[in-house]
């Protein structure tokens, strides 16, 4: 069934679609599209022509659903916040150690953004430019993976699978900027390759500068004069 069907007004086996079921799906329907025009032509020349076509709807359709080309980004990573932090949670939930936990962050971190390039592509040039238009929505993503990872540091200083003597606020940031880089490297390469093969030698690689057998007792990774 492609999704014209679908907005006729029937699922699969006869049942009716109501009206707000219609609205829900059009709506999600043109974000997904929006974020592959914004993906493709980049933000600023991206138009709403362009995103009304890539959907399927008239260009007043939109007007229905957003105020602007603005309001289209705000919502999606609003909703996209909501949508992938819920799933980070839920497989962090799931594994018992600390080294577990971080993995299963990780793997689920590259998985949700491999499954969508487009995502991936306007997330990692949002979060490089000058624009401060999604500023709020990327601080909020930031601080709720960055609350997740201080959860499970602390609990592998608990477990003495990570060094006591590093900084909770100075590691979390680590982890966040090491995965970042991974999916921004994959980006720029066009997505040519496995980017969730590079879960576990990332994991291997934190936990062999941050774990406790990392470094002698005592020595902290922080130079004179810094701090966290």
């Amino acid at each position: 069934m492609n999704t014209h069907s679908y907005f006729g007004g029937h699922r699969p086996g006869g049942a009716v679609i109501s009206q707000k079921e219609r609205n829900k799906a059009k709506y999600h329907l043109i974000l997904e599209a929006a974020v592959k025009v914004f993906a493709q032509q980049g933000f600023f020349q991206s138009t709403i022509s362009q995103i009304a076509r890539e959907a399927g709807v008239a260009d007043g359709t939109i007007y229905l659903y957003f105020k602007n080309k603005d309001d289209i980004l705000l919502q999606f990573f609003g909703y996209k916040t909501k949508q992938v932090f819920h799933s980070f949670r839920e497989e962090v939930d799931k594994a018992d150690s600390a080294r577990d936990k971080l993995w299963n962050l990780i793997r689920r971190h590259l998985e949700e953004f491999q499954n969508d390039k487009n995502m991936a592509v306007v997330y990692q040039a949002e979060a490089r430019s000058n624009s401060r238009l999604v500023e709020r929505q990327l601080q909020e993503m930031s601080k709720m993976y960055l609350d997740i990872t201080a959860e499970i540091i602390e609990q592998g200083q608990e477990e003495g699978q990570i060094r006591k003597d590093l900084y909770v606020s100075l590691v979390k940031r680590f982890i966040l900027g090491a995965v970042d880089e991974v999916i921004n490297t994959w980006v720029l390469s066009g997505g040519k390759y496995d980017l969730v093969s590079m879960a576990e030698p990332l994991v291997d690689l934190i936990f062999r500068g941050i774990g406790s057998g990392g470094a002698p007792e005592g020595q902290v990774l922080l130079q004179a004069g810094q701090t966290p």
